[in-house]
């Protein structure tokens, strides 16, 4: 694995493999919506100098996904960076309750090049190991108990910090229509394209399902084997 951050796309990229990508539908292009807007406090507490270069460093990643839907990114951890990592720190939130090593964002950022640092070394070294995680329990309106399980904070870092660089890759692959678990999307826009498409369009039916719990029971299995056709380095599902 390189860790020279400006190489080339040739090594983001190789390894193709089929699918069937096509154009997008006039369903996928109905109307871009504008995301909710992000926490302001946390992100300039970055400085602006990290931010620039992780924006670009995402935005190559990105442009690759979106020139060569057929290709395989092979070295995902290259692009975990220090940068990235630091990004992702200042994007939690500070007051969120430690994990099971009880270490606090405040406590963290004393060192934070320090760690951040350390923490990089690790990924790249392969010796970086998830601790494991605090479950809790919220009650639900019908009585039940959900349960939720709280990661440690270099945890959560690395957690955000793959997951966006996996954004860039996938954004460019979901659908238009798509609105779940997205970055600057949610409910409200899901909401606005509706009464869009409502106001707009001939209508006869609107379908109103939910998938009983879903992330309980999704197959991890199935999970891997959609990630390895867009991700092929074995080092990020290790």
């Amino acid at each position: 694995m390189m860790n020279d951050p400006e190489e080339s796309d040739s090594a983001i990229v190789a390894m193709k493999f089929a699918n069937n990508a096509g154009v997008k539908t006039a369903a996928e292009q109905m109307e871009p919506r504008a995301g909710t807007k992000g926490n302001a406090d946390q992100q300039n507490t970055c400085r602006a100098q990290n931010r620039e270069s992780v924006t670009h460093a995402l935005d190559r990643i990105r442009d690759a996904a979106r020139h060569r839907k057929k290709e395989r990114f092979t070295a995902l951890l290259h692009h975990v960076t220090p940068e990235t990592l630091r990004a992702a720190f200042y994007a939690i939130k500070r007051n969120a309750a430690p994990g099971l090593d009880g270490l606090t964002w405040q406590t963290y950022e004393t060192e934070i090049e320090h760690n951040v640092q350390s923490l990089h070394q690790k990924v790249q070294r392969g010796t970086y190991r998830p601790k494991p995680a605090r479950r809790v329990y919220i009650s639900k309106a019908d009585g039940r108990q959900r349960p939720l399980s709280i990661a440690a904070l270099e945890d959560k870092i690395v957690q955000r910090a793959t997951a966006t660089v996996l954004n860039q890759i996938y954004e460019e692959d979901f659908l238009g229509f798509s609105y779940g678990f997205r970055p600057e999307r949610g409910q409200h826009d899901a909401l606005d394209a509706l009464h869009v498409g409502i106001e707009t369009r001939r209508v006869s039916y609107i379908l109103d399902a939910d998938i009983k719990s879903f992330f309980d029971d999704v197959s991890q299995d199935w999970l891997i084997r959609f990630l390895e056709l867009r991700i092929g380095d074995p080092a990020s599902s290790a």
